[in-house]
């Protein structure tokens, strides 16, 4: 077993779900590594709340082990900024105007794009609404990631899970292809696909990743470098 005392309740909250659904063992130790979840029939389900990166190594072994795994992301579409002392007394709440879109899973994709398309593995995104729990401080201090540009007087301190609206499963080409606007021309830049995302009304997150959705995109081998023109790289679906 390892040490959970820094797991959050969002992310404890979502593997005793999926072990719970599978009759799965959780923290299990196999292949000299410790899986959040490990079913009777030898895959694996990792849930993951943020830098999906971190796992490449252990999910490449476990995929060259020919077991299936899945991982379980979480993207906040509603989430409530709770402010409370350190002894846990409720000082405010609100909710925060910043709500994700499935376009904001394409920063998290850079760290694993090598494995996206193996046949046994399965990215398995969750919509959530969460609270957010954070600490009131004496002194304005510094995150524990260090990430901050300015100190501040409160540190996140926990993330609880209120309730899953929905998901969407990747496992195919055809799943990442199906993000991307119909009417883009047969040859394109990120400068033509903002165009074509802002034609059909996408949001405002999918325009904002247009650059990252390609580089993804282009590594996967999903479309292929096509010319240079004016600065901007062009691209043509692959086999096209």
């Amino acid at each position: 077993m390892i040490n959970t005392f820094n797991e959050t309740h969002l992310h404890k909250a979502l593997k005793n779900l999926y072990a719970e659904k599978e009759n799965a063992f959780t923290e299990y130790s196999e292949d000299n590594v410790i899986y959040d979840i490990f079913t009777k029939d030898g895959n694996i389900i990792e849930i993951q709340t943020q830098n999906l990166g971190k796992l490449l190594k252990k999910l490449q072994n476990a995929l060259k082990k020919n077991r299936k795994c899945k991982v379980v992301f979480p993207l906040a579409i509603e989430k409530t900024i709770q402010k409370e002392t350190e002894n846990q007394i409720v000082i405010s709440k609100r909710k925060s105007p910043k709500k994700s879109t499935i376009y904001d899973i394409f920063k998290e994709l850079t760290g694993i794009y090598q494995i996206l398309l193996d046949e046994n593995f399965t990215l398995e995104v969750l919509f959530v609404k969460i609270l957010e729990i954070r600490t009131i401080c004496e002194a304005s201090t510094q995150s524990k990631n260090k990430r901050r540009r300015f100190k501040k007087d409160w540190n996140k301190t926990d993330k609880k899970l209120l309730e899953i609206t929905e998901k969407t499963i990747f496992n195919s080409k055809d799943d990442y292809i199906k993000l991307l606007p119909k009417n883009l021309p047969e040859v394109f830049s990120s400068k033509e696909l903002k165009i074509a995302f802002k034609n059909e009304k996408f949001s405002e997150s999918a325009i904002k990743n247009a650059n990252l959705i390609l580089w993804v995109l282009n590594k996967m081998e999903l479309i292929e470098f096509s010319k240079k023109e004016n600065r901007l790289f062009y691209y043509k679906f692959k086999n096209a």
